[in-house]
């Protein structure tokens, strides 16, 4: 039989004791009279269910117990007086935080059967838990084509020290990308300086970039590094680079040819060595035709360009995306209820357009995660109205579906086999070839 681990949290000990003298076959259980004692033991033992001794007079604290079960993917019993369940406090943790719980004298054969149940519960729940291993990269989650080309395309770009453009509607995640471009390339132990060129007044734009010298202007008590200075021997990420005034465009191209920044009321030449990344959600070019943005400096920046590709052109990652959110906030929600999404939103999460892109997304699930008052998360929940019946996100037809299947089948296979084609194409029972054309039909790197 395999033994399985479960915590009891437990202050005073009567609990622990009266488990340890009737044996329970098939289960180790692990004493904890603390909360950080509770979780440590969750970590280190791999507990899949949790018993708390839960008392008015001298256990936990709600706030303690809330916390705790909110972090942990695990089913959750409690262990009560029976003369404290009517109270209201009570027995809202109850129904909250719990599965189930069992009142004193405690009877051992029934706890048996309601943790071997919450193990399995807790089981099911792991299984249905996203699989972001083979989809996960660079920070970033996404097994559609687009974010595969995005993936094989960073693993050029991170590995050369040229200046990077990054185009992508808002939302999209492009400062992710930039520090993705920083953490793993040759820079990654230098700083990484982020400035947002739109969110700031043009009459200090001049001194956030360059900095100043102590007297440079009225109230300048001190001097100051600016953001270029700052970020050498690292990356200067420039967010939203088209808002940059076009005295500051040509004062940026000249660092970028000389290598070197003089401070506001200076004359020194301070050399600095940086990689600069630059980031807009407008078509730079059309920029340049208009006269809004320097043609000499546009080609300096548009080196490596990278484009974000926008959630809705991602298929079924929007899916993948909401649940690694969901799994991500709920566990550090206290007292959420919550176990997954619903097939109606789910249908909804499909069907929506997603203008926000992945920042909408993330401020939807966690909308849900805390006014969500089910099990499961509704499209009420997540401020979207329910797919129409009949429409495409709600049928999700054969085609996409089987594309899906055979994608994950793919994926699982090749990390099976340590991406060795020739055993993947054994086990799938097709040519090499096939499996080439599987792996670039549906954006898979090996």
């Amino acid at each position: 039989m395999a033994i399985r681990n479960c915590v009891v949290w437990d202050s005073s000990g009567p609990v622990i004791r009266r488990l340890r003298a009737s044996s329970v076959p098939g289960w180790i259980f692990h004493h904890a009279t603390t909360r950080s004692e509770t979780e440590r033991l969750m970590r280190s033992r791999d507990c899949r269910v949790g018993l708390i001794a839960v008392d008015e007079s001298g256990g936990p604290a709600p706030a303690a117990i809330e916390a705790v079960v909110g972090q942990h993917v695990a089913e959750w019993i409690a262990v009560v007086d029976r003369a404290q369940v009517a109270e209201h406090e009570l027995g809202r943790l109850l129904g909250d935080c719990f599965l189930d719980f069992h009142t004193q004298p405690l009877d051992v054969n029934r706890l048996a059967a309601t943790i071997g149940h919450a193990y399995g519960k807790a089981t099911l729940r792991r299984r249905r838990r996203p699989d972001t291993a083979s989809g996960q990269r660079y920070g970033m989650v996404g097994r559609s084509p687009a974010m595969q080309t995005l993936f094989r395309l960073l693993d050029k770009v991170v590995h050369c020290d040229a200046a990077v453009l990054i185009e992508g509607e808002s939302g999209t995640g492009k400062e992710l990308v930039a520090r993705a471009v920083h953490q793993h390339s040759g820079r990654a132990g230098g700083p990484f300086i982020a400035m947002n060129c739109g969110a700031l007044p043009a009459t200090l734009v001049q001194s956030e970039l360059f900095g100043y010298e102590r007297g440079a202007f009225t109230g300048a008590t001190r001097g100051k590094i600016g953001s270029i200075e700052a970020a050498n021997g690292g990356v200067l990420f420039l967010d939203e680079i088209v808002d940059l005034p076009l005295d500051q465009q040509a004062n940026l191209l000249r660092v970028l040819q000389e290598r070197s920044v003089v401070r506001i009321g200076a004359t020194r030449h301070v050399d600095v060595d940086v990689r600069v990344v630059a980031a807009t959600n407008v078509d730079l070019q059309a920029a340049v035709a208009s006269g809004r943005f320097r043609a000499d400096l546009f080609y300096r920046l548009n080196v490596l360009h990278v484009r974000v590709p926008p959630l809705r052109d991602r298929g079924e990652d929007v899916v993948q995306l909401a649940q690694h959110a969901f799994e991500d906030l709920a566990q550090r929600q206290p007292g959420c209820r919550l176990r997954g999404f619903s097939e109606d939103a789910l249908q909804a999460i499909r069907a929506h357009r997603w203008p926000g892109n992945v920042r909408e997304l993330l401020n939807r699930v966690q909308q849900a995660v805390v006014i969500g008052e089910g099990r499961l998360v509704t499209p009420s929940d997540l401020g979207l109205a329910p797919a129409p019946a009949g429409s495409e996100a709600a049928k999700q037809p054969l085609v996409q579906a089987r594309a899906s299947l055979d994608c994950d089948l793919l994926v699982r296979t090749l990390e099976r086999n340590r991406n060795n084609v020739s055993l993947t194409a054994r086990d799938l029972g097709v040519s090499r070839v096939t499996v080439y054309r599987m792996m670039s039909r549906y954006g898979v790197a090996r």
